[in-house]
């Protein structure tokens, strides 16, 4: 079965082992709670986002702060990740991680001002996004709506829970949610079954029109 998992979920086992890389990197360059070793890697900073240095909106999924903070980003995108690749296909859930990716930055570096953020969660929001998107779509599938319920409920508790602890970005969190909900849409779920091009094309209008508003607001 371990086999198995890596042979068919390579997107899910390469993003797990750059980030782990990256971890190991930083611990080696003086740790990865160092402020200047996260700004070095890549983490969000607004500042530095309107400054022109956009690939930050990507970079930070790649980088973590502290091992907890890896750890639970690893396995939570280990289980996720089986999902999402399985039923939307390898390159479809790359595209889906990555605009949710851009999609919660974004947000975050429009809705806060200054500080730090760092971490796989906003494209992993947008992963459980995307399989919420796939319980609305395919309904039908009892299998696919049950587990789009208990996603949608594991998003609501994290969700809460954001809002009374410190420190945890909130806006890259629904920001990479709703980027994947509407990614989902857009590229489509064929192993599944037809998404309707009225709603397809929809939702990427509403994406685009979405991402290029945060573009402006932020630069």
């Amino acid at each position: 079965m371990q086999a198995n998992y890596w042979k068919n979920n390579p997107v899910t086992v390469s993003l797990i082992a750059i980030q782990v890389v990256v971890f190991l990197m930083m611990t080696m360059m003086g740790g990865s709670t160092n402020t200047v070793v996260l700004l070095k890697f890549g983490a969000l900073n607004a500042s530095l986002v309107q400054a022109g240095q956009w690939w930050r909106l990507i970079t930070p999924v790649f980088v973590h702060i502290g091992f907890a903070h890896i750890l639970i980003n690893s396995i939570t995108l280990y289980f996720i990740g089986l999902y999402i690749e399985q039923l939307f296909g390898h390159w479809r859930m790359l595209v889906i991680y990555f605009v949710s990716a851009i999609a919660g930055n974004l947000l975050s570096t429009f809705w806060i001002s200054n500080g730090l953020s760092a971490g796989a969660s906003t494209a992993i929001f947008g992963l459980f996004g995307a399989f919420i998107m796939l319980g609305v779509t395919f309904r039908e599938n009892q299998a696919i709506r049950m587990l789009g319920r208990q996603f949608l409920i594991l998003v609501v508790l994290n969700i809460v829970t954001d809002l009374f602890v410190p420190g945890i970005d909130l806006a890259g969190h629904l920001g990479g949610l709703v980027g994947g909900f509407l990614a989902g849409y857009a590229v489509g779920a064929p192993r599944l079954g037809h998404v309707n091009s009225v709603e397809r094309v929809l939702a990427t209008v509403v994406l685009v029109l979405g991402l290029l508003v945060l573009f402006v607001k932020v630069s």
